[in-house]
């Protein structure tokens, strides 16, 4: 499943950059520990605002956490930041 997150994750980084959003590419080696590190801390990640002021959350770290089948790959406190950052920027599921 790891590895399917870290594909999606590179996928909307790729679509995002079409959108003029720059994000920080993180190698795949480290995309799992990176997520973890920016969902469990209180920094929205990379391009979020950016993508919150384009409508285009669903390209954000955040939004693919709490996707399933990713929602098993974090743990409660990950996914409830993921959560109230979306919610907080008024994104709709």
């Amino acid at each position: 499943m790891e590895e399917k997150f870290i594909t999606e994750w590179e996928a909307r980084r790729e679509k995002a950059a079409r959108l003029g959003v720059r994000m920080r590419p993180v190698a795949a080696e480290e995309a799992m520990r990176a997520a973890h590190r920016c969902l469990s801390g209180h920094r929205e990640s990379d391009g979020f605002q950016i993508l919150a002021d384009k409508h285009h959350l669903e390209l954000s770290l955040e939004a693919l956490a709490v996707e399933k089948p990713f929602t098993e790959l974090f743990n409660d406190e990950e996914a409830n930041n993921a959560l109230s950052r979306l919610l907080a920027a008024g994104y709709r599921f």
